[in-house]
């Protein structure tokens, strides 16, 4: 089938590109961020690392705005700013380490670090010190390098978020909101780095109809959540995503 040429890849590999996104797109809907971390380790089967980090950026930006009717009201602007300026000075470090550094490397000491105080915050810790605008600023910083390098910025906003005791649904508000933001300023950064090609246009536009039936799942399920609850499925997914990492990484050594 000529089509397929235009994506790069079989048609098994289509069909199993779209139900990574579908499932990704409900745990961005309930958890407000974890996207990125299920595609790039569902992608990684059949994709390199410099393809799979604009796919994922663009499809962010994306998301983001089908998740915009159900976060509006929870957003913490002054929050998603503070980290914003973080994230302007980390992300083009991160594209540079993309083409410099072997990413498997960098993947595996994050998921490492994940689990490490995702078992720390499921053992009761929390640290209100850190919520102050240099540890916001600072947490944008790693958060913006390792956007750019491995699209698991993410996770260090979200393990913050949980140390310092924020509600989930501001939670989910605010990373909804914050990687509409940085995904953009990331997504032309790696464009005009040369990392974005029609190829990668080609394999986004598909995909997008996937999206706002997978935000709507996952949003019913918050809906009928307890805090107690989110918080446990955040540690959880953050756990197993990691694992499934470290494996992933190991095996490609």
């Amino acid at each position: 089938m000529d089509f397929l040429s235009y994506f790069e890849l079989s048609l098994v590999e289509i069909y199993f590109v779209v139900f990574v996104v579908f499932i990704a797109s409900i745990i961005r809907g309930f958890n407000g961020f974890g996207f990125s971390a299920t595609c790039i380790s569902g992608f990684s089967f059949i994709l390199p690392a410099i393809e799979i980090v604009p796919i994922i950026l663009a499809l962010e930006v994306i998301i983001s705005i089908f998740m915009v009717p159900y976060v509006w009201n929870k957003i913490d602007w002054k929050f998603v700013f503070k980290i914003l300026l973080g994230i302007i000075i980390g992300s083009p470090i991160g594209l540079y380490l993309l083409k410099h550094l072997n990413p498997e490397t960098t993947h595996l000491t994050v998921c490492l670090l994940v689990i490490f105080f995702s078992i720390l915050l499921m053992k009761g810790y929390s640290n209100q010190k850190i919520n102050n605008n240099y540890g916001k600023f600072f947490t944008g910083i790693v958060s913006g390098i390792l956007n750019g390098l491995t699209t698991l910025g993410g996770m260090p906003v979200a393990l913050f978020l949980l140390v310092t005791s924020i509600q989930p649904a501001v939670i989910r508000g605010s990373l909804a909101a914050l990687f509409f933001l940085t995904d953009i300023y990331a997504f032309v950064l790696s464009f005009f780095a040369g990392i974005v090609d029609i190829t990668t246009i080609y394999r986004i536009l598909p995909l997008i109809i996937i999206l706002p039936i997978g935000v709507y799942i996952g949003d019913k399920f918050f809906v009928k959540s307890k805090e107690e609850t989110y918080r446990k499925v955040v540690f959880y997914f953050l756990i197993f995503i990691s694992i499934f990492g470290v494996f992933r990484v190991i095996n490609n050594f």
